[in-house]
């Protein structure tokens, strides 16, 4: 992984660099937050059945049996300047699909002139090392999931879910 995101830095233009925001996330973590947002979409949805809601849910967060961060598959990513201040992306990193009015979409037609720029810019980078973006998360990027797997024709997965400490 690491070596694919210095190769992705090497495409961007001098005086911007990728900054990490987080890579593998223990099971545990990655539990805690799916149910954090069911619980979110629940209370907001009291009408949905868990059937929808789980659904709903798993288009934003990961269930924690087929999560890629949990694999150390996946990485959030965003851009900045050589000094570390961020690129406008058109949303900050982890915003939900309610806050932002769907704007975390990597394609959201919403989103400035210059956001989609900075996007199209970091999937450019990201693509040509070999990554994969998943589309409700501009800022999601895998590779070796399912996902990516599934995106890229691969026979199969190279990584699954890992239990460290």
């Amino acid at each position: 992984m690491a070596v694919r995101l210095l190769s992705a830095q090497d495409f961007l233009p001098d005086g911007l660099r990728i900054l990490f925001i987080e890579g593998y996330r223990r099971l545990a973590l990655q539990r805690a937050y799916f149910e954090e947002y069911l619980g979110e979409l629940r209370a907001g949805n009291p009408g949905a059945s868990e059937h929808e809601l789980f659904s709903a849910a798993s288009r934003y967060v990961s269930p924690p049996d087929i999560a890629p961060h949990s694999a150390g598959a996946a990485v959030d990513l965003t851009l900045a300047t050589a000094d570390g201040a961020e690129l406008d992306m058109g949303t900050r990193v982890n915003a939900t699909p309610e806050e932002s009015g769907g704007a975390c979409f990597t394609g959201a037609p919403s989103i400035s002139a210059q956001a989609r720029a900075n996007r199209d810019l970091l999937g450019r980078a990201l693509t040509a090392a070999g990554f994969v973006n998943y589309p409700t998360e501009w800022w999601h990027w895998s590779y070796g999931d399912r996902y990516w797997a599934l995106s890229t024709g691969a026979p199969a997965a190279c990584y699954g879910p890992a239990v460290v400490g």
